[in-house]
């Protein structure tokens, strides 16, 4: 277990539902999928890269909602950059993700 944080720690995380409305296999990578997520109008589209190519195809995340930060510094991948982070689970070594009501508006604030 990590160490304790406060409630304002916690809270200066930006977390949001997105819904991924593009994904590809950049040809620079062997571990990153590339997608890109719609998080309604105050936030616009982002784009993002996670390494989870070894389990995930980007058929498997199109059209599906998840839980995001997106007030991260952007990290530069390959020739682009990666404008937040994907919460996912892990288990035994490997990402498990975890999709949201598709019924939540784009840009949902989580609490």
């Amino acid at each position: 277990m990590k160490s304790e944080i406060s409630y304002d720690q916690f809270g200066e995380l930006d977390l949001r539902v997105g819904e991924v409305v593009a994904a590809s296999l950049p040809d620079w990578s062997e571990k990153l999928v590339r997608y890109e997520v719609d998080f309604g109008e105050e936030i616009g589209k982002r784009v993002m890269f996670s390494g989870i190519r070894e389990w995930y195809g980007p058929g498997e995340l199109i059209g599906k909602k998840y839980v995001f930060v997106v007030n991260m510094k952007y990290k530069k991948m390959g020739p682009e950059e990666s404008q937040g982070m994907m919460i996912m689970a892990e288990q035994e070594g490997r990402p498990v993700l975890m999709p949201v009501d598709g019924r939540i508006v784009n840009g949902s604030v989580v609490r």
